[in-house]
């Protein structure tokens, strides 16, 4: 899977009306100045499921871009996600991925 920076993403809650479970959705893990590489490396892999070669190029991309998509699919596969990336504090948005 390769990551894709978003310039706008479309933010959309669980709550909004118009959110329909069946689109796809993604996680955007943002960039800090708190943690290691390898911290986020080793957390990109406990929430995913990814090989060591893609969660170093996803937290690369976000070290260099300052945010990449880290996951896509449904939402709640994608809550599940960003609940283990924020058990360190990263930061994390869920957007409904763009059509």
């Amino acid at each position: 899977m390769s990551a894709q920076v978003l310039d706008r993403p479309k933010v959309m809650t669980v709550d909004d009306e118009k959110v329909e479970k069946d689109q796809p959705w993604q996680v955007l893990l943002f960039n800090d100045e708190v943690h290691a590489i390898d911290e986020v490396i080793f957390q990109i892999q406990k929430a995913t499921g990814a090989s060591l070669e893609a969660a170093f190029e996803i937290t690369m991309e976000v070290h260099r871009q300052g945010k990449a998509i880290c996951f896509e699919g449904s939402l709640s596969k994608c809550e599940r996600v960003a609940a283990i990336l924020r058990e360190i504090a990263l930061s994390v948005e869920i957007n409904c991925s763009p059509s």
